[in-house]
């Protein structure tokens, strides 16, 4: 589940959630509204994986 991966890279980088959904779709409430139960469609979670991924590349994890 997206939501579950979201939780664990924030935990893991210690990034708010504000701060991680305005860097990765420009809406800080992306977060929130997951956890509240919005399901992302195909394109925002392609780019939310996009942005976990860059980000452990370029912070070498």
């Amino acid at each position: 589940m997206l939501l579950m991966k979201i939780e664990k890279f924030l935990r893991e980088f210690h990034i708010p959630p504000t701060r991680f959904g305005r860097d990765c779709v420009r809406d800080p409430r992306l977060v929130f509204d997951l956890r509240l139960g919005r399901e992302p469609g195909a394109r925002v979670s392609r780019r939310i994986e996009h942005f976990m991924n860059t980000y452990r590349r370029s912070h070498g994890q």
